[in-house]
Parts: structure tokens; C-alpha cells; sequence
């Protein structure tokens, strides 16, 4: 059996990591209530859970892309970014895209790099 998802969310060799897009989708699979912030906000809490699977954290993130079918909501990503990862941030790219899965508006990625102590 196949899941709908052929990936996972994210993989780690070595210490470099690589996180799949992460949609504002909740637990219950559904996309986050309340538009784009909302699902801005769910999106990086989903890039957490998802870099915490491979033993990394978001302070080892070294690039973000996000990608927003409204490129307008740009400001809006950077306040999320901005309260999401603490100084010096990540490296991040921001696309414009004519759509998302699941007909979300926002949806991040990432590389890590894993640094052991």
C-alpha cells in the first residue's frame, strides 16, 4: 500500500537535513482556520515538527523557501519568519506560485544543517 505521500516529511544524512514542504494543514489534515496567517503560522509550526523528526531543530536551518499564491502576503510571511526563527535567520526565498496543494496559500521548505555537540 502506497500512502498519498511517497516522502517523507523529512530526511536527514549525516548532518544535512531536508525538509519537504509544509503546508498550514492541522492535525486533523485539515488547512488552518483564519486565511493566510493562520496557515502562515501552522505551516512553520509543521517545519518544527517535521525537522524535530530527524533530530534537528529550527536552529540549525540554513535556507527556507516559501512559496505564497499571493505574493502580496510576503509581509505577512516575514512577520511569522521573524517571530519563528531568532537572530542571525536563515537564509529564505519567497515564490510566487499559481497554487498549492489542498488549496493552501502558503507552504515552506527547508535545509538544516546538523551540528553535533
Amino acid at each position: 500500500m502506497t500512502s498519498e505521500h511517497p516522502y517523507p516529511a523529512a530526511f536527514r544524512s549525516g548532518d544535512l537535513v531536508t525538509v519537504s514542504g509544509r503546508l498550514g494543514v492541522t492535525g486533523t489534515g485539515e488547512l488552518a482556520a483564519g486565511g493566510f496567517a493562520a496557515e502562515c503560522v501552522q505551516a512553520f509550526a509543521n517545519l518544527d515538527a517535521a525537522l524535530g523528526s530527524v533530530g534537528a531543530s529550527r536552529a540549525d536551518v540554513v535556507k527556507v523557501v516559501a512559496y505564497l499564491t499571493d505574493i502580496s502576503d510576503r509581509a505577512g510571511l516575514n512577520r511569522v519568519y521573524e517571530e519563528f526563527f531568532a537572530e542571525p535567520r536563515p537564509a529564505r526565498s519567497c515564490v510566487g506560485a499559481a497554487a498549492l496543494p489542498y488549496g493552501g496559500v502558503v507552504e515552506v521548505e527547508a535545509i538544516a544543517r546538523v551540528r553535533d555537540v
